[in-house]
């Protein structure tokens, strides 16, 4: 009540500054809730509220939700609806026939002609930031400035803020709010978070344990089926092995446009010679594909092995595990594969999936109360890209999917596998501890000049040639450094060029600098860049 009574007077009086709040709050702690009465309010003195969720999958159960609590009034605004959808909604929206407009970052320019209230849920995720065409905008950024111009409070929600947002927070910028309590539909209405176990896989395969799954994840796996409970697995890695591999000359099967392995996929089906056969090659990154050679494209040895593995690979070894049990998966391939994921939601929520296995689309705003076990089944997948987000965004991610467990009212179980426990980002989210995260963050950033100590230019040099995308990053460089002494701006570090990760997309070579620095917009306003270059202010990864 207390938090919520800070954003309604925030909505009655325009005078109230800040009108930026941070709700920091851990996972089922009531988030929703608070959106959700304060667009309530918004409705009642019949102005209109936006609500942004990070991706979406996750629109359907977001709207579901919001339409109950204003029925027959709320939009959906995403890039999966028709063009025709598109423009009937826009219209409906434009005409007054909306109170409440749901979606992704684009839903931020739906044409609401008495804005009251923006909601960005997740606020940390990074999928609000637009990466792939321009323009490259953030929609945390742009919900914070149309809320300056039109007077509007903006809320950000998350259990795992942005560091660089936290630190706005305690800085004054924004109000910080805090819901520190799990709440539940029990008598007392709080709850305890979900009892977190760390496996060392270190010591499972010291100790004879070959499989993908620790001893105490298949006996709390069988114990959860028993009880007739529901478990989530998650592993943020598609397909069914993530590296295919000659086992004479080590050859190692890429995509020939990208510098990516490429990864099994076993579910796929083509046919030859009238049969169907399955299993087929595929790139995560051009999604280029190609069939499973017989032999090694290298040596012409025929001793072709997959290793690592995939959500499709973990499906197929909870079957051999625990036969009979419903397995379900949810993520980019089976939505792509015409899978609804209403479908696969509303199976999870029935009870009639009794695991469902998936990627980080798992891990955001299921709120399914008979799920007791979350399994995560390799926790260091992404921890050390050459990225200095990496520890927060792997810390984010744990913590959110813990979060599924134990949210009805039986107690639940986390059980994280890792090669690396002692990780401080694997020992913050064990502990649920976002603050020790947090300063661990800081610290270093302060340290090494990374944001929100300084601003950050991401360029990218794309080009068919390899040495004229050097070539091009390399003279730019020297452009800007030449620019900063001229212009006596000491604190203006240009880092690289160095190759991108990966370093080849689509046939293209890509090369990239980093501008480190205060008052970067200014400093590169006028500059006229190379053909192929991308400029990306404030980036949401430099790789």
């Amino acid at each position: 009540e207390q938090v919520l009574s800070q954003i309604q007077l925030a909505i009655d009086d325009p005078d109230i500054q800040p009108r930026s709040f941070l709700l920091h709050g851990i996972t089922g702690s009531g988030k929703t809730e608070v959106y959700l009465r304060a667009i309530d309010q918004v409705v009642r003195q019949g102005r209109q509220a936006v609500f942004l969720v990070p991706e979406i999958s996750l629109t359907p159960q977001t709207l579901e939700r919001v339409n109950s609590w204003f029925p027959g009034r709320v939009a959906v605004m995403h890039s999966r609806l028709t063009a025709r959808q598109q423009v009937d909604q826009w219209w409906d929206i434009r005409e007054g026939k909306y109170d409440v407009v749901v979606g992704p970052r684009s839903s931020l320019f739906a044409p609401l002609s008495n804005l009251g209230l923006i909601v960005i849920d997740e606020e940390h995720e990074w999928t609000y930031k637009q990466i792939e065409t321009h323009p490259l905008y953030h929609a945390r950024a742009s919900a914070l400035e149309l809320g300056r111009l039109t007077g509007a409070p903006v809320v950000m929600g998350s259990a795992t803020p942005d560091v660089e947002t936290y630190y706005a927070a305690t800085s004054g910028r924004h109000s910080l709010l805090e819901l520190p309590d799990r709440v539940s539909a029990g008598p007392d209405r709080v709850s305890r978070m979900a009892e977190v176990k760390v496996c060392d896989m270190r010591l499972e395969l010291r100790e004879g344990n070959r499989s993908m799954f620790s001893r105490a994840l298949v006996h709390c796996l069988k114990d959860c089926i028993l009880e007739k409970h529901q478990a989530i697995l998650f592993l943020n890695r598609r397909g069914a092995s993530s590296i295919v591999q000659c086992r004479d000359c080590g050859h190692v099967l890429a995509c020939r446009s990208c510098s990516v392995s490429l990864t099994f996929h076993s579910q796929a089906v083509y046919f030859t010679e009238g049969q169907a056969k399955h299993g087929e090659l595929l790139c995560h990154r051009c999604n280029r594909r190609s069939r499973m050679p017989k032999i090694c494209p290298e040596c012409g040895m025929a001793h072709i092995r997959q290793l690592g593995v995939g959500t499709q690979r973990v499906v197929e070894e909870v079957k051999k595990l625990l036969p009979g049990v419903t397995v379900d998966r949810l993520d980019a391939d089976t939505t792509r594969a015409g899978q609804d994921i209403e479908d696969i939601m509303a199976r999870l929520t029935s009870g009639d999936t009794q695991v469902l296995v998936g990627t980080q689309m798992v891990a955001k705003g299921l709120d399914i109360p008979n799920v007791t076990l979350v399994g995560v089944i390799l926790a260091d997948i992404g921890m050390y890209l050459p990225d200095f987000r990496a520890g927060e965004r792997a810390f984010g991610l744990l913590c959110q999917v813990a979060g599924r467990a134990g949210r009805g009212g039986d107690m639940g179980q986390v059980i994280v596998q890792t090669y690396n426990p002692d990780h401080y980002a694997i020992q913050a989210a064990a502990s649920q501890d976002y603050q020790s995260l947090y300063e661990y963050e800081i610290k270093s950033r302060r340290e090494l000049g990374n944001p929100p100590f300084n601003e950050q230019v991401h360029l990218v040099f794309q080009n068919l040639n390899d040495a004229q995308g050097l070539r091009q990053a390399t003279d730019t460089g020297s452009m800007l450094m030449q620019r900063a002494q001229a212009q006596g701006l000491s604190d203006v570090n240009v880092i690289g060029p160095a190759p991108g990760v990966p370093f080849r997309i689509r046939g293209r070579y890509r090369w990239h600098l980093i501008l480190n620095g205060r008052g970067l917009l200014r400093f590169i306003e006028g500059m006229e860049f190379p053909q192929g270059c991308t400029v990306d202010v404030d980036p949401a990864h430099v790789l």
